[in-house]
């Protein structure tokens, strides 16, 4: 199912649809956290870029199982690529508590302080730890990809 469209790998195409996307995800992550005031007009739209970032995961990852019968084991980038929607969940139910918590603030029902600055400060570093992630994946496909083609000079 996620093997070719008109001859070409659907890896790379789905691939470059999350590596733009999962790193806005986390600087918009970042974002509404350091400024709570941009969680209400951007909230939505960071949950949003999340959200489809996470769903392309799979979707990346299949069609890197269905690439790899074409071009061999990329080995370590499979195994990275497998563990980067570990990564990207928690950051979508984080910055999805945020939101929400703005949100039932500015309905007049305030969340504890302390569980608001909880939820932010573990939406900080999961962000920070999927944008490694992403780092880890991109770089180990890239030399899988071009390692042996590319000579440094």
């Amino acid at each position: 199912m996620f093997d070719l469209i008109n001859g070409l790998p659907v890896h790379p195409l789905v691939v470059h649809a999350v590596v733009v996307l999962l790193p806005l995800a986390t600087l918009g992550t970042i974002a509404i956290a350091v400024r709570p005031a941009w969680r209400r007009p951007y909230g939505l739209l960071v949950v949003a870029c999340t959200a489809v970032a996470t769903v392309l995961i799979p979707v990346s990852t299949s069609s890197g199982e269905a690439l790899e019968k074409h071009v061999g084991n990329p080995g370590e980038h499979a195994e990275l690529g497998e563990q980067l929607i570990w990564f990207a969940i928690p950051m979508l139910l984080l910055a999805a508590a945020m939101w929400w918590l703005d949100r039932r603030a500015g309905a007049g029902r305030p969340a504890g302080a302390g569980v608001v600055r909880t939820v932010t400060v573990l939406a900080v570093v999961a962000a920070l730890a999927t944008t490694v992630q992403v780092y880890r994946v991109g770089d180990s496909g890239a030399k899988a990809a071009w390692g042996d083609q590319v000579a440094a000079k």
